[in-house]
């Protein structure tokens, strides 16, 4: 694979650390976040204000527990119920949060929790991402998986018995074209039963091509619904682009695609911000489109590869954990997954309170997928993970401890006719 248009090499150049240093230190170096780049489709599409307008009025300081029993009381949760519920006068609550979230999560979904895993299949990126182990000045071990290394890979996967796979790419168009992924789409369809994406957004044209292909699903992190503070970690690349990525999903469910999935990474921003922006991406958007499939995320930065500063030390397992309640309390219908940043024993236990999927047999890396689940040597080269993760359960661990914790395991729940 060759990456001569990548910045990233066994060293920086002078002029790539010139233009590193000019994106860190001179902001007039960087392109405008709200302008789109050529070739970016644009939608008419009212989400986007409603979404930014709430968050930008919303004063969490000024709710107290009054508006939080108030809330908890409530047989429905409106928009103001579920800003003090996020808010810190709600954090003496968590309790009664949580056995509301329970009861919730009972009756809509059962004990059920579901399982997958993820798939990188290339970790070549051409954004500037300062938190992220894949941005384009990282010096990692790069890495692209060929079809037959793909198709190898999901059929290590799959043997383990997973029944879904979410594809992940880092995101260059010029490395993970979109014709690229979806040749691993109409791969994992004939290993899986589901089919989930998580790369670089794209037009509706691309995502009703990567639905032909077997695509299932879109996620899309927005990272932080915060403007200002996401042109400020987002120094250059289409990821720059702060609206294009907010019409993702939205693009993805115009494309044909079944369902969508939403998140902000928690620690880049004011967490309950943008946790609040979140849920009300979903909400609108479920009113737009109801008969899509939306799930939410809720992770927490993790340490990358080369940068040992980036930890969730300003978002704590009490504060995630009501975060989780109050989108199931706002969100009853929504899937909420809670990945393997997290440890064993909060997903362990949120899975009993208001998370309905968790991931199992997790690497962020590339290709290392016959080493981690047979133990064998890989047959293929491996490529860098994109960051840390906690829990690093097995597929068969986490099956028999979901069950061990009298939750029923779900690998699958859509047939297709």
């Amino acid at each position: 694979m060759e990456n001569s248009f990548f910045i990233d090499s066994s060293f920086l150049s002078e002029a790539a650390l010139k233009k590193k240093h000019s994106l860190e230190n001179d902001p007039s170096t960087r392109t405008n976040p709200m302008e789109y780049m050529e070739g970016m489709e644009v939608i008419d599409s009212d989400i986007r204000s409603k979404v930014i307008s709430q968050m930008d009025a919303y004063d969490y300081t000024q709710y107290t527990a009054q508006d939080v029993q108030r809330a908890l009381e409530n047989t429905s949760c409106t928009i103001e119920d579920f800003k003090a519920l996020l808010s810190p006068a709600a954090e003496p609550f968590l309790e009664k949060m949580a056995q509301k979230s329970r009861l919730g999560t009972s009756h809509h979904f059962g004990n059920t929790v579901y399982l997958f895993t993820p798939l990188y299949i290339a970790n070549y990126c051409e954004n500037y991402c300062v938190y992220c182990g894949f941005n384009c000045y990282n010096h990692i071990k790069r890495l692209k998986l060929n079809t037959e290394q793909i198709e190898h890979e999901m059929k290590v996967i799959a043997d383990s018995g997973m029944e879904e796979v979410l594809i992940l790419t880092g995101e260059s168009k010029t490395a993970s074209s979109i014709q690229y992924i979806g040749e691993a789409c109409k791969i994992a369809r004939k290993y899986f039963r589901m089919v989930g994406l998580e790369v670089y957004p794209v037009n509706t044209k691309d995502y009703a091509y990567l639905h032909e292909c077997g695509a299932d699903y879109v996620t899309v992190f927005q990272e932080t619904y915060d403007i200002k503070k996401y042109e400020t970690l987002h120094l250059m690349g289409h990821k720059r682009v702060w609206p294009y990525r907010f019409d993702a999903q939205e693009r993805a469910l115009r494309g044909g695609m079944r369902g969508v999935g939403f998140s902000a990474l928690l620690g880049l921003s004011d967490f309950r911000k943008d946790a609040l922006a979140s849920a009300l991406h979903v909400y609108y958007l479920q009113r737009k489109y109801p008969q899509a499939e939306m799930s939410l995320s809720c992770p927490r930065l993790r340490p990358i590869i080369n940068n040992d500063k980036i930890n969730p030390l300003d978002v704590h397992e009490k504060q995630l954990c009501q975060i989780l309640c109050a989108y199931r309390i706002f969100l009853p219908y929504v899937g909420i997954t809670v990945s393997s940043r997290e440890s064993k024993e909060f997903r362990n236990g949120i899975v009993k309170i208001a998370a309905t999927k968790v991931s199992a047999g997790v690497s962020t890396g590339i290709g290392d997928h016959e080493s981690k689940y047979t133990g064998k040597e890989s047959t293929t080269s491996e490529g860098d993970e994109q960051f840390e993760i906690n829990d690093s359960r097995s597929f068969t661990s986490m099956y028999t401890d979901m069950s061990a914790e009298g939750m029923q395991p779900v690998l699958n729940d859509y047939l297709y006719i």
